[in-house]
């Protein structure tokens, strides 16, 4: 949808760019869960499987390299893809919209960008049917 968006001039706006918290390392690959929300969301296990941990992985791995929190990592390679006018973010504290607003500022290099994509494995959308 989005090269169709791009052409027609049409915005975009991700939702649940944080991927319910997933980016942010709220949950881990062996099944532990570090926020309240994670322990709680059951919708999340219905939409991500094993290889969205390769993302996870890479996100936390470059932040401790930048010393930045992985929610500012990932924000910031999704605000600096062209076709995004807006994310929808979740704020439920003030740290959240500090990191946000943060990661306008975060500039990522085309190696960190491609270190970032190249684990990503497309799957079947999920969680709406």
């Amino acid at each position: 949808m989005i090269p169709l968006c791009q052409d027609m001039d049409v915005g975009v706006i991700p939702w649940s760019p944080l991927a319910r918290g997933l980016l942010t390392g709220s949950r881990t690959r062996g099944g532990e869960r570090h926020t309240s929300r994670a322990h709680n969301d059951v919708f999340a296990d219905e939409l991500y499987d094993e290889s969205d941990f390769d993302v996870v992985e890479a996100v936390t791995m470059l932040a401790a390299e930048r010393c930045l929190p992985p929610a500012q990592i990932a924000l910031a390679w999704l605000l600096h893809k062209s076709a995004v006018t807006a994310p929808i973010v979740g704020v439920t504290k003030a740290e959240h919209l500090d990191d946000a607003t943060a990661a306008l500022d975060v500039t990522l290099s085309d190696a960190e960008v491609r270190r970032l994509e190249e684990s990503y494995r497309a799957h079947e959308v999920r969680g709406f049917g």
